[in-house]
């Protein structure tokens, strides 16, 4: 399974940007979309894919925290 996730652009340099995914900042292609330093955007296999609202990229950060706090009490047990 493939997932795709959003990022913030924090730097842009040609067609890559480097993006951070909460913490973790990961390099990405952005010739698909137009987007700017400081915009949300999905990447999935290195590009990205679609830009975001700043509010649908939170409700989906918001889901995969949940998701990771559940996996981790899952370990836990």
């Amino acid at each position: 399974m493939c997932l795709a996730v959003p990022g913030l652009i924090e730097n842009i340099e040609g067609d890559t940007a480097e993006i951070d995914f909460g913490g973790v900042t990961r390099e990405a292609n952005i010739s698909l979309v137009e987007a700017d330093i400081g915009d949300y955007v999905i990447v999935h296999a290195g590009y990205a894919i679609e830009k975001l609202e700043e509010e649908e990229a939170q409700k989906s950060l918001d889901a995969w925290d949940e998701v990771l706090e559940a996996a981790k009490r899952a370990e836990q047990r």
